[in-house]
């Protein structure tokens, strides 16, 4: 079990160990939770990647991408029972 200190501040250090040992560096986000005993739980918060890293997801390799134009048309092409 490890001990920390409290400052005047009301702030604690975690220990490198206790750093590597929940998977974060510096820059890295800590999830607290308040459980009802008086304890809480300490977590390395997910990552949450940028929207733009979806882009191109569906593509197949060696595709070209294709324009709204060309999505419009097979969308109506679609609605019209003719795919």
């Amino acid at each position: 079990m490890t001990t920390l200190t409290v400052t005047a501040k009301g702030q604690i250090t975690l220990r490198k160990d206790l750093l590597r040992h929940l998977g974060v560096h510096p820059g890295s986000k800590i999830a607290i939770e308040k459980l009802p005993d008086g304890r809480i739980e300490v977590r390395a918060e997910e990552p949450r990647g940028a929207i733009s890293a979806v882009f191109g997801a569906l593509k197949r390799e060696g595709q070209a991408p294709i324009s709204i134009e060309d999505m419009n048309e097979a969308i109506s092409r679609g609605w019209a029972g003719e795919l």
